[in-house]
């Protein structure tokens, strides 16, 4: 398991010597995976090993999750082939292909095996016939969840594949291909995500099923995460079922790690690789290394991550100040699964950055005291452990998951005066939860149901003015995911939360609420789906930002009012031979949202305010053999106390978004191992704003990419990217200050080239 990431030496380094330095490594690098080629390029590739297998006679959906967890394999299902499907049951040791012929026997749905995917519901060749047992050479990887296939309505799984495909290097590359998706700032350490423009602090956010509490400093990033230990990512638009967590205002978020499963070659039971980026634009370079492995039931992944580079230069041509990279994440596993299938993991992640950022570390530069200097170092710090149990061969109605984690963000910031340097100021957020659910199966669905909790504390640790607001809550809910007739699959659920709040001064209020939640899908035809879904959620009280926390406050005789939501989704999905269209109209209405300010003390821990953001999405495309072209667009408008929202706001609340397209294409060349492909993002003027202030300017930006896995080498991969092709000058839409006179935003950068060499064994 890799052990919490320490601090790096810092210095000063002139560009030379930097790219001495890069070079250096790239070719240092390189020289030790093409002398280990010989060796690895040798070895014959293995065929498909058998696993145990022990899956109940169940309706087809829930049948594949089971198949997913004990292949190992993503599994694909088009939402029109399970319904009203049964699987027959599956039970002893098979490979994948034998376990799947033997669960679709008899159903007359036919399926495919191919790079690492078990595609359910398409024709494995011309004929349409299923391929023959022990053919298809496996990549394993962990089921995911799919679109629609359970009802959750406003679902965005961003996949393996794609993250692979993307090849992110931060959280606005994991999303650049989402329109209805937006990550302000150009630096990792400050980005937040907005879904439909309202902030993520808004929605139930976990990493590895952990929640994430992290509201510490609005100049920082809520959640600092390095998108390389990313294996998937699930978003649900503001209608999130009630097993997602509490707080799911406008939705939720998980993001999930990668397992030595996913990355494990077919009959390996230990294995490895080094990847390495260099980004010729800043002198960047990021290097990554991992082993992994499986033996007798143990699994086990070590994960290491560390990226260094100089500020980066705008479209303008102005070098961006306070912009170098400076990161060190790291991602630990153990698991354990017993032939009874019970399964136990422990899952250790840290993300680490510690660099020279502007005075606010969200604006590219702001009216600041003479005495403030232009950058400053934050420290900013997040790690994650979770505890899970689940039982990968269940029997009847007893499918158990249980988590228990620990998670938080620290941020250090160093304080000013007249007189110099002060002191450093912390802001340390944490959250201790968990939950028990089980999931009871039967012939047309299944019900998730559990209970939950949280105790979490934000602690501010200065000089002045040290507070801590503390909240602790748990939660009963339930969730139906069911398919009642032939064409319809619902989803419906409820929550039932209790609250107890505790103020800078020790004030103690308790407060409590339920959420319920539907939606669902009905085929209009073969080619047509209707969908539709409400929910009202009851979030309690938020806590404050550990960084504007006022131990004076006295939050009068009631303390703050808790926070409510409704969320509304009407929409329209046609899939033929290929082609994809889809159309939604989407509403969020957030009332008493909490916005604290330092001062005044009587009131400054109680203003509320109400939001509103509204707006649709249209989408459509096209799928080939190697290939795919998709274009989607969003319009997003969004209202605070009945005026346009703004990027201060839009800290921890919502921000101005507008509109937004997002045009995406890539083809593979299957007989040259080649993937060439690209994406543009065009975000029109937008004038939806507070009154007296400027639109928000127009900008068109294109990235493209190929990457090559050689026949000769296949345990090689090579990628040359250009992010930014055109040298636009822009801010991202949802950029902190772009509408004040004060602040010039933190721009993006100018055009950027970038190679990538990845080497497995």
């Amino acid at each position: 398991m890799i052990l919490p990431v320490s601090g790096v030496v810092r210095g000063v380094r002139a560009k030379g010597k930097r790219n001495a330095f890069a070079v250096g490594l790239m070719t240092t690098v390189a020289a030790a995976l093409i002398g280990g080629s010989g060796i690895l390029a040798s070895e014959a590739l293995a065929q498909t090993a058998t696993r145990s297998f022990n899956i109940p006679a169940q309706p087809l959906a829930s049948a594949l999750n089971a198949f997913g967890r004990q292949s190992g394999l993503q599994v694909t299902l088009a939402a029109s082939t399970s319904r009203g499907v049964a699987a027959q049951a599956v039970n002893g040791n098979l490979t994948p292909d034998q376990a799947l012929a033997r669960m679709l026997a008899g159903t007359g749905v036919n399926y495919r095996i191919a790079n690492g995917t078990a595609v359910i519901g398409t024709p494995a060749n011309a004929s349409g016939d299923v391929p023959a047992e022990g053919a298809t050479t496996l990549r394993p990887i962990v089921l995911q969840g799919q679109p629609g296939a359970e009802g959750d309505v406003g679902e965005t799984v961003i996949g393996p594949e794609q993250l692979e495909r993307i090849n992110p290097t931060d959280l606005a590359d994991v999303f650049r291909e989402q329109a209805g998706i937006q990550v302000g700032s150009s630096l990792p350490m400050s980005q937040k995500v907005y879904v439909h423009g309202v902030e993520e602090t808004n929605l139930a956010v976990s990493i590895d099923g952990a929640r994430q509490n992290n509201k510490v400093f609005h100049h920082n990033a809520t959640n600092l995460i390095d998108p390389s230990l990313l294996k998937a990512v699930d978003v649900d638009a503001g209608i999130a079922p009630a097993d997602a967590g509490p707080g799911a205002l406008a939705g939720s978020i998980n993001y999930e790690t990668k397992d030595a499963i996913d990355l494990l070659a077919p009959g390996k039971t230990f294995g490895g690789f080094v990847t390495s980026t260099y980004n010729f634009h800043s002198d960047t370079v990021t290097t990554g290394l991992s082993a992994y492995g499986k033996r007798e039931g143990f699994e086990f992944l070590g994960y290491f991550n560390f990226a260094k580079g100089d500020d980066f230069v705008g479209g303008n041509g102005r070098e961006v100040s306070g912009t170098e990279t400076d990161l060190l994440s790291g991602l630990g596993k153990l698991a354990y699964e017993a032939e009874s299938g019970d399964r136990f993991e422990i899952s250790y992640d840290r993300s680490r950055d510690d660099g020279l950022r502007p005075y606010r570390a969200n604006a590219g530069h702001i009216v600041r005291p003479p005495w403030e200097p232009l950058t400053r170092n934050y420290e900013i710090d997040r790690q994650n452990f979770v505890f899970t149990y689940t039982d990968t061969s269940p029997e009847g109605w007893w499918d158990p998951r249980v988590v228990l984690a620990y998670s938080g963000s620290e941020v250090t910031v160093p304080v000013y005066s007249s007189l110099g340097y002060q002191y450093d100021a912390t802001g340390n957020t944490t959250s201790f939860n968990g939950k028990f659910e089980n999931k009871f199966s039967f012939d047309i669905g299944n019900i998730v149901a559990g209970v939950d909790f949280f105790s979490d504390i934000a602690d501010l640790d200065a000089d002045v003015d040290s507070s801590k607001e503390k909240a602790r809550n748990v939660g009963f809910y339930a969730q139906a995911r069911l398919e009642p007739w032939d064409r319809t699959r619902l989803s419906f659920g409820g929550r039932a939360d209790y609250q107890w709040f505790t103020g800078v001064g020790g004030q103690d209020y308790d407060n409590g609420g339920l959420s319920a939640n539907i939606s669902g899908e009905y085929d209009l035809t073969d080619v047509l789906t209707a969908k539709a879904g409400f929910s009202h959620v009851w979030a309690g009280i938020p806590l404050a930002e550990n960084f504007v926390m006022n131990p004076a406050w006295t939050y009068g005789p009631d303390g703050p009012e808790p926070v409510t939501a409704n969320n509304y989704m009407v929409g329209l999905e046609a899939e033929y031979e290929g082609f994809t269209a889809e159309a939604s109209l989407f509403r969020t209405d957030i009332y008493n949202a909490r916005a604290v300010r330092y001062s005044p003390p009587a009131t400054g821990a109680i203003i509320e305010r109400d939001m509103v953001s509204q707006g649709f999405e249209l989408g459509a495309g096209y799928e080939w053999a190697n290939g795919y072209v998709k274009v989607k667009y969003a319009h997003i408008r969004v209202d605070i106390d009945g005026v346009p929202a703004d990027s201060d706001t839009g800290n921890y609340l919502a921000t101005p978004v507008g509109d937004i397209i997002t045009i995406t294409a890539a083809h593979t060349f299957v007989d040259w191992g080649l993937t060439i492909g690209g994406d543009i993002e065009i975000a029109p003027e937008y004038d939806h704003v507070a009154g007296g202030a400027p639109a928000y300017k127009a900008y068109e930006v294109v990235n493209a990419f190929a990457e090559w896995k050689p026949e000769a080498l296949p345990n090689f991969t090579f990628r040359a990217e250009v992010q930014n092709v055109f040298d636009e000058t822009y801010a991202d839409r949802a950029t902190y200050g772009q509408e004040f006179g004060t602040v010039r935003p933190l721009y993006e950068p100018g055009r950027s080239f970038l190679l990538t060499a990845k080497a497995t064994f």
